[in-house]
């Protein structure tokens, strides 16, 4: 029989002194720009019952790592944190003035087999802005996104789209469920000769022919107008309206070089109903942000209100950062025999003065000597009789 005590499931790992070192100054950075925009942090449970992801298409069963409690009723292990969010904020929060700002700091755990290297457990931190259908939090939102990229490094991409172009078009193709969903599957890929392949079975007509731009409507401003040009109609032109006055709001921070509309951004059908965004860092080839506007989440929980948000991958950011050193200690205090208490309260006193000071559990100075050596300690303080740094 296989032995799996020396290793970790596969989609996990162990962070080590530089990884944790790494995630925790990430941590206290988005912390402290949530904290400046108002928002306060929210812990769900690993645990969820199954039923708060039963009507979301995008955490299928399969993706999802399922137990049992001892009254033999399902549970997931938490694969998301908006829709446990939405839960609080439809039961705890139901009172509270709106909107709510919340934030989080937590993993999530999603099963993937068919793509081994990515991993199953994901460290997230997000906002959650419920309450309001302003363009303004939108702007809110969008804003702070930019911000968080901006605060890892200057060379960074952002990506705005919106649901409802995509939405609004597959709704007026005379297509079957199934074939929609891979239509907007093959967009989200930009496959794009799949994509015309499937909608050439569908019929050459004007929506059609508009689908089949999606993909390649990605860009400046200029995208919105070739999409205002492939199909005309109230609520497309409304989308493209809002879409184009965001863009331009945005162009106004003294990022426009960094901002791109894309229309083919139409993940999370089920779930974002309008402005979509993602955010990209050198280095890491997928999106470390992504969020937007989902108003009808919350009303499956039996609370109607709107909400927008976004969540950043911080172990994928962690990786394209530059590595932090491992923490090594100011000063190690060893004492003689006899002065081993003397030591510790000496140690102790220096870590009054803010040092980070390490006791000596070697039986000899030598030893002692030879181990801050090798660790890069360069203070040994030695306690007996009298106080000797070395």
């Amino acid at each position: 029989m296989n032995r799996y005590d020396l290793i970790t499931p596969e989609g996990t790992r162990d962070l080590l002194f530089e990884d944790c070192a790494m995630r925790r100054s990430l941590e206290e950075k988005l912390s402290g720009i949530f904290r400046s925009k108002g928002y306060c942090e929210v812990v769900t449970p690993g645990l969820e019952f199954f039923d708060v992801f039963l009507n979301s298409s995008y955490f299928p069963q399969e993706s999802m790592y399922k137990l049992t409690d001892d009254k033999g009723r399902l549970l997931v292990v938490r694969p998301d944190s908006t829709m446990p969010i939405a839960r609080v904020a439809a039961t705890r929060l139901r009172e509270e003035k709106l909107p709510l700002r919340l934030f989080y700091r937590q993993n999530v755990y999603r099963n993937k087999p068919v793509m081994r290297g990515r991993s199953d457990e994901i460290h997230q931190m997000g906002i959650e802005l419920i309450g309001s259908d302003s363009g303004r939090a939108d702007l809110e939102v969008i804003t702070g996104a930019i911000e968080v990229l901006s605060s890892f490094e200057s060379d960074f991409r952002f990506e705005i789209g919106h649901i409802g172009f995509f939405r609004e078009l597959v709704d007026k193709l005379d297509a079957d469920s199934d074939t929609k969903e891979n239509i907007r599957g093959l967009i989200e890929a930009k496959n794009y000769p799949a994509l015309n392949d499937v909608l050439d079975t569908v019929g050459n007509n004007k929506v059609a022919c508009a689908l089949k731009q999606l993909p390649r409507l990605f860009g400046g401003e200029e995208v919105l107008d070739k999409a205002e040009s492939l199909y005309d109609d109230d609520r497309i032109s409304a989308v493209i309206s809002g879409l184009r006055e965001l863009y331009n709001n945005l162009k106004k921070l003294g990022h426009g070089d960094k901002i791109t509309i894309d229309l083919g951004i139409v993940n999370k059908l089920d779930y974002y109903t309008g402005v979509v965004i993602k955010g990209y860092l050198r280095g890491y080839g997928d999106a470390v942000l992504s969020g937007g506007r989902y108003d009808n989440l919350l009303a499956e929980f039996g609370y109607d209100v709107p909400a927008t948000g976004f969540a950043v991958n911080v172990d994928a950011v962690a990786k394209v950062m530059k590595p932090l050193d491992a923490p090594v200690p100011d000063v190690i205090v060893y004492g003689e025999d006899g002065f081993v208490m003397e030591a510790i309260a000496y140690a102790d006193k220096l870590r009054e003065q803010g040092l980070c000071a390490e006791n000596s559990v070697f039986d000899t100075f030598e030893r002692t000597k030879e181990y801050a050596a090798k660790k890069g300690i360069k203070r040994v303080i030695r306690v007996g009789e009298t106080v000797e740094e070395v």
